[in-house]
């Protein structure tokens, strides 16, 4: 693509747009995961309407008393939203409350301790060690291990920076052990 405009400024500008428009067209085509060559899951989508849906006969209480007796359960919050719509036919509490399922869990006092994918990713870490201690000599897994840590350290850090972590709260080896 070129365009002839005879001026060097026309050049530079025409130039900085074609440079500024293939980055943008770089940088969607390179969302991927953060450490593999593989492009995401697709996700559901949420239902369209913002409204609470009318076959849903449960009332804001007996939802918020189903969110809790659930939490006591120990299912984590993404697995109470998938028993609310499975079981009840609940599609999103965010129609009824305004809340997600973690702030009515906050309300509540039946929050987790440390968020949900936290957790999974430190539960990740402790099977991939113990994988290790037995065959040392998987190096793939070793680097596997070291990516995984170091998105666990991300994590943490962007959960320390919004509060929704405590400060001293610090990856090791003996926490990834405890999960």
């Amino acid at each position: 693509m070129t365009r002839d405009c005879g001026s060097s400024a026309c050049h530079a500008q025409f130039g900085a747009t074609l440079i500024s428009d293939n980055f943008r067209f770089l940088l969607l085509q390179s969302l991927a995961r953060i450490h593999s060559h593989r492009r995401g899951k697709s996700q559901s989508t949420h239902p369209s309407s913002k409204r609470s849906p009318t076959w849903v006969n449960y009332s804001q209480d007996e939802i918020v008393t189903n969110i809790s007796k659930l939490s006591k359960e120990g299912l984590t919050p993404s697995q109470i939203g998938l028993r609310l719509r499975d079981d009840y036919g609940i599609p999103n509490t965010k129609t009824f409350f305004g809340k997600s399922i973690i702030e009515v869990l906050q309300e509540s006092k039946n929050a987790l301790l440390v968020p949900e994918d936290l957790g999974r990713l430190v539960e990740r870490a402790s099977r991939l060690k113990e994988h290790l201690a037995d065959h040392h000599a998987d190096r793939k897994n070793v680097r596997s291990l070291e990516l995984l840590e170091a998105k666990i350290h991300r994590l943490s850090n962007y959960y320390k920076r919004t509060e929704k972590l405590a400060d001293s709260w610090k990856y090791s080896t003996a926490v990834a052990q405890l999960a």
